[in-house]
């Protein structure tokens, strides 16, 4: 056989031996007292705690003899900053139904919004209020108000029943 075929063999299964997985307890030779399965060290590590975002949201409706007045306030309870992000300039709604579930009134009717992108930095503990009014005298009944944040990554809906006398 090739002198140089033996050598090129010999050297590739050093380096496939060398470079194998093995444990440091089995870098050594094994002696008479030691076994052929090592015993591993459980190393505990301190767990850390994992700061998450967390936003809660509260839904006012405070109804008055020519008007209601509607209040969202968004707060951040988790232990890291929140970036929320608006698709658009219209970054909450308000929208009240009646008894039968018709929409009777939209905070966002009639206006117009930008097209562009929005972002809105909360620290925590941070709040941001969003707040709308109904001036049109309602017709006495129940209603329903649904307020929304349209924040694509942390979007908020709460729901609210009224009444008005």
């Amino acid at each position: 056989m090739n002198s140089r075929v033996i050598i090129a063999l010999l050297c590739v299964g050093a380096v496939i031996f060398a470079c194998g997985p093995r444990s440091h307890s089995e870098s050594g030779t094994l002696g008479a007292a030691q076994t052929s399965s090592p015993i591993a060290k459980v190393v505990q590590r301190p767990r850390r705690t994992i700061k998450e975002a967390r936003i809660d949201s509260r839904f006012k409706v405070e109804v008055k003899p020519n008007r209601v007045h509607f209040a969202l306030d968004v707060l951040n309870t988790g232990g890291k900053h929140v970036e929320l992000s608006f698709p658009s300039g219209m970054s909450y709604d308000f929208v009240v139904m009646d008894s039968l579930g018709r929409e009777v009134w939209q905070w966002s009717d009639g206006r117009m919004f930008t097209q562009g992108v929005q972002n809105k930095q909360l620290g925590t503990g941070d709040s941001m209020q969003v707040d709308g009014t109904w001036e049109a005298v309602p017709q006495p009944g129940q209603y329903t108000a649904i307020a929304t944040l349209n924040s694509s990554n942390h979007p908020v809906k709460q729901r609210v029943d009224f009444v008005v006398r």
